[in-house]
C-alpha cells in the first residue's frame, strides 16, 4: 500500500503474530515492521549480491514518513553505487565501539588495572613502586588512552629522565613500562608494546663504599634526630634496606626491642627477615615517642621528602656522591673487614642469592640467629669507636656457625 501518517496509526499485528511488515508503494524498499505488541518502526531493505539486507530506521513515532522516504532514497543510492550500506553501518559500530574502548582505556585505568588484576599476587613494595614511577614519568599522559603513548613519547620522557642523572631510575621505569604493556597486550586490551627493545641506556654498576670518616661525619650529623636522621642512624646500625627501615611497624619489634621481624609482604625478596638489634638501635627506639603505627612516621604514612633531606645532610656532614643504599654496601664491606663469614654477611642482608642461593638455599636451613647478632653487635662497636674517634676496630673472631 501507499504508506500514509493515517494508515501507519491504523496497522495493527494478525492475532497470533509477532510481528508484520508493510511496504510502500510509493517509496521502493521502505517498510513499516508492526509488532504484536503495538510497536511500529522503519525499516529499509534491500538485496546486495542476491542476499537479502535491511536496515532499522527508527521507531514511525519519532521519524517523520518524508524522513523515513529520504533516508531509504539514500540507501538504494548507495546500493545503486555497489555499496552495501548494512555492511558499512556495521563497519562504522565496530570502529565506533572499538575507538570507545581505545579512548576509555586510558594510561591511569591500565595502570589502576595492572595493579588490582596483576600486581595483588606480587611484592606489595614493588607493585607500589611501578606503579608510583610509571604515574611520576609519565603524569602528563595519565589521562591519555594508553594505545596513544607511543615510542617517542616513551623514549622522550625515559631521556628526560636520564639527562637528569637518574640512569639507573629511568631503566627502571623502562622495565616497569614494559610490564605493564605486556600485560594489557597479553589481555588482548593492546596491541602494541611501546616500551620493547628501548634504547635505554645501561646502568652503571655502583660500587661506592663509606671511609671510616665518611661513615663518622654521617653518624655526627645525625645527632639532632628526627625521622630522617633516625633513619639514617638505623640503616647505618642494621644494614637493612630504606624502604624496609622507613616502612617498620612499632607491631614488628619484640616487646624488649632485641628484634625487629620484616614481615615477606614488606622484604624486597618476599623471605621475612628476623633482625637482631644491638644496643644502640634498642637506645634510639627507646627515646622514639609512639603517635604513629610507623617507627619513623611522615607527615602522613611514611616518610617523605628524602630528597631534600640527604641534600641536607651532605651539607651538614661534608660528604658528597653517596646515596643511602651505599650504607648497605659499606656495613657488607665493613662486616668482611671484621672476618664476618660471607653467608652470614648475607644472612644479616637478607639476600638470597650468591652463597645461599640454588641448592644450598634450599638445604641449608640455619638461621644464623646467633651469629647474626654477634655481627651486628660487632659491627655497631666499630662505628660507635668512630663515631667517638676512637680506635676502629679491625677483626674480631665469631662463633662457628652450627652446620647441623
Amino acid at each position: 500500500m501507499k504508506l500514509t501518517q493515517v494508515r501507519i496509526d491504523g496497522l495493527k499485528c494478525p492475532t497470533g503474530k509477532r510481528d508484520m511488515l508493510v511496504f510502500d508503494d510509493e517509496q521502493r524498499g521502505l517498510g513499516v515492521r508492526v509488532t504484536a505488541s503495538g510497536g511500529k518502526t522503519f525499516l529499509a531493505q534491500y538485496a546486495f549480491h542476491g542476499q537479502k539486507r535491511r536496515i532499522p530506521l527508527g521507531s514511525c513515532s519519532a521519524v517523520s514518513l518524508a524522513k523515513a522516504r529520504d533516508a531509504v532514497r539514500a540507501i538504494m543510492g548507495e546500493v545503486a553505487k555497489g555499496i552495501d550500506p548494512a555492511a558499512e553501518r556495521k563497519k562504522a559500530a565496530a570502529e565506533a565501539h572499538r575507538q570507545a574502548a581505545h579512548d576509555a582505556l586510558t594510561l591511569a585505568s591500565l595502570l589502576e588495572d595492572w595493579r588490582s588484576l596483576h600486581l595483588a599476587s606480587k611484592r606489595p613494595a614493588y607493585a607500589a613502586e611501578a606503579v608510583r614511577a610509571l604515574r611520576y614519568a609519565f603524569d602528563r599522559y595519565l589521562d591519555f588512552p594508553g594505545a596513544d603513548l607511543g615510542r617517542p613519547i616513551v623514549v622522550k620522557t625515559l631521556d628526560a629522565i636520564a639527562r637528569k642523572g637518574n640512569a639507573a631510575m629511568a631503566a627502571r621505569t623502562a622495565a616497569y613500562g614494559k610490564a605493564a604493556y605486556g600485560w594489557a597486550v597479553k589481555r588482548g586490551a593492546l596491541t602494541v608494546n611501546p616500551f620493547t627493545n628501548l634504547p635505554v641506556a645501561p646502568t652503571i654498576r655502583r660500587d661506592r663504599v663509606l671511609c671510616d670518616d665518611e661513615l663518622a661525619a654521617i653518624w655526627r650529623a645525625t645527632e639532632r634526630g628526627g625521622a630522617f636522621d633516625d633513619i639514617v642512624r638505623f640503616l647505618i646500625l642494621t644494614g637493612q634496606r630504606r624502604e624496609e627501615v622507613a616502612g617498620m611497624m612499632w607491631g614488628e619489634l619484640s616487646d624488649d626491642l632485641s628484634t625487629w621481624t620484616i614481615p615477606a609482604d614488606r622484604a624486597k625478596n618476599g623471605v621475612a627477615h628476623i633482625v637482631p638489634l644491638p644496643e644502640p638501635a634498642r637506645e634510639l627506639l627507646r627515646g622514639l615517642p609512639k603517635f604513629s603505627d610507623f617507627v619513623f612516621p611522615g607527615l602522613r604514612g611514611t616518610f617523605s621528602g628524602w630528597s631534600k633531606a640527604k641534600a641536607a645532610l651532605d651539607t651538614r656532614s661534608g660528604v658528597t656522591a653517596w646515596r643511602l643504599h651505599d650504607l648497605r654496601r659499606t656495613m657488607a664491606t665493613g662486616l668482611q673487614r671484621l672476618g664476618v663469614r660471607l653467608e652470614v654477611t648475607e644472612a644479616v642482608l637478607n639476600h638470597v642469592a650468591g652463597s645461599r642461593a640454588g641448592i644450598v638455599g634450599v638445604y641449608q636451613r640455619h638461621d644464623f640467629a646467633v651469629e647474626k647478632r654477634a655481627a651486628l653487635e660487632a659491627w655497631t662497636e666499630h662505628v660507635m669507636a668512630l663515631a667517638v674517634g676512637r680506635e676502629a676496630i679491625e677483626r674480631v673472631e665469631f662463633i662457628p656457625a652450627n652446620e647441623g
